[in-house]
This record gives C-alpha cells, structure tokens and sequence, in this order.
C-alpha cells in the first residue's frame, strides 16, 4: 500500500509539472516571440474610422454631423469628416451619390495619410 501511495505521488508530481510548462524553451518573454500580427498605422485607423461614419452620415441623408467623441474621433478627424461630408454632399449634387461615396474615401485616405505623415498631431489626444 505504501509502494503504491508513493508511486500516486510521484505521477501526480510529474503530471503537475508537465501541465505547468508553458515555456516553449526559447528563454525569451512571450511578448518577444509573439508579435503584433500586423498592427494598424494611425493613419489607417483614422481613415478607417472617418470612412466608416461619413459614409453612415452620408447614406442617411443627415444633414448634422453628431457628437465626435461618441464617434471616437479626435477633434482634429472630426474638422476631416466634416471636410468630406461638405465635400461629397456637392459631388453628389454636382454628379452622383456614387461619385460622393468615392470621393469620401479618396479624401479620407489622403487627408488622414496627410495628419500622420509626421507620425500624428502633438497637442493632445483630442487634436
């Protein structure tokens, strides 16, 4: 009976110690052997976000604009957006709804690509 306590132990030990091991043995830090898959560029992110809400204001026909920290914008994206809605609102009277969308995403990859050129705004989170 002894014998076999012992030996419970000893499998319960070495199962435990084997379930514990996370490490695959490379000695470096999990942040140093999974990186970012492919992080998204200040500029990206931002003409993602203006996109995606002046195309939601635009389709609906609304003619304000809403509340830019609801929105997640910086004040600076939402002077952008409010750039882009002016703009494309005249296209589409001057052309095409079509050509209104088209226009908002042309502009809002050069304005933001425009913004983060040096990296992004230094006056603040909201500028």
């Amino acid at each position: 009976m002894r014998h076999r306590i012992s030996l419970c132990a000893l499998v319960l030990a070495a199962l435990t110690a084997v379930a514990g091991c996370s490490d695959s043995g490379t000695g470096e830090p999990d942040a140093a052997r999974s990186p970012s898959q492919g992080s998204t560029s200040p500029a990206d992110l931002c003409a993602t976000i203006i996109t995606k809400w002046a195309h939601k204001i635009y389709d609906a026909g609304d003619k304000t604009y809403g509340d830019y920290q609801s929105m997640g914008l910086s004040n600076g994206q939402y002077l952008i957006l409010r750039d882009i809605l002016d703009a494309a609102r005249a296209e589409r009277r001057r052309e095409t709804a079509a050509s209104g969308r088209k226009l908002i995403d042309r502009q809002a990859r050069e304005r933001c690509a425009e913004r983060y050129r040096d990296g992004g705004p230094s006056g603040g989170p909201w500028t």
